[in-house]
């Protein structure tokens, strides 16, 4: 009895021990965590719509996704149109840095590109055979890649006399004329004239403003959509 109890008592701290190690080694293994399924990435294959211009399309003074871009976008999707708006407007931005970033602009293969610029060329006073050549070389860019331009037109405060002013808006109608673009004749009508419409400078819209830029651009890139 002696030996038999002094060999189960061995045994049993032997059992006591293996038992210890087996809940240190289930301690120590690391909990199973189910592997997350990757998140497919569903790519944008709508056609491409270019707004391409200053701050007048990128924005400027107000919140993201206040744009009339992000507006137009928003119109196209509730009227059932698949065209994805992309932003390239670039505050303070001339027809000069324009055509440096048209190739940019190109590789996005875009259906249309709205060309919104020349207002900084007009309110700096710049040579009016210069901003026309530019805006002529991005139409011709833009077309040879196979997009629809629409141009969209602008005018200058009155106190830059009558003859800057008159020769700067025939840049526009010219152009759509000679490259057979479609014509907006001034971008912010009905919108820069109403000064609820406009920001406290007077020369960017609000997002309200936006929101009517993007209903006035509607009816001229429609037609350009088929």
């Amino acid at each position: 009895m002696g030996m038999n109890r002094r060999s189960f008592l061995l045994g049993a701290a032997a059992g006591l021990v293996g038992c210890a190690k087996e809940e240190k080694r289930a301690e120590l293994a690391p909990a199973h965590s189910p592997v997350a399924a990757p998140v497919p990435v569903v790519a944008d294959d709508r056609p491409v719509i270019v707004a391409f211009g200053d701050s007048l399309t990128a924005g400027y003074g107000l919140d993201p996704g206040q744009s009339y871009a992000d507006s137009l976008q928003k119109e196209l999707d509730r009227q059932g149109l698949r065209f994805r708006v992309v932003n390239q407007g670039i505050s303070g931005d001339t027809t000069d840095g324009g055509v440096s970033r048209t190739e940019a602009a190109v590789a996005l293969k875009p259906r249309v590109v709205i060309l919104e610029l020349g207002a900084n060329d007009g309110l700096r006073g710049l040579p009016l055979e210069a901003s026309r050549a530019n805006l002529a070389e991005m139409i011709d860019a833009f077309q040879k890649a196979g997009a629809n331009v629409l141009l969209c037109g602008m005018t200058l405060p009155r106190n830059y006399g009558p003859d800057y002013i008159h020769g700067f808006e025939r840049i526009f109608s010219e152009l759509a004329k000679e490259k057979k673009t479609a014509l907006m004749p001034f971008f912010l009508q009905d919108v820069a004239t109403n000064p609820k419409l406009m920001q406290r400078d007077a020369m960017h819209p609000t997002a309200e403003g936006c929101r009517r830029v993007a209903a006035n651009v509607l009816p001229y890139l429609k037609p350009l959509l088929k």
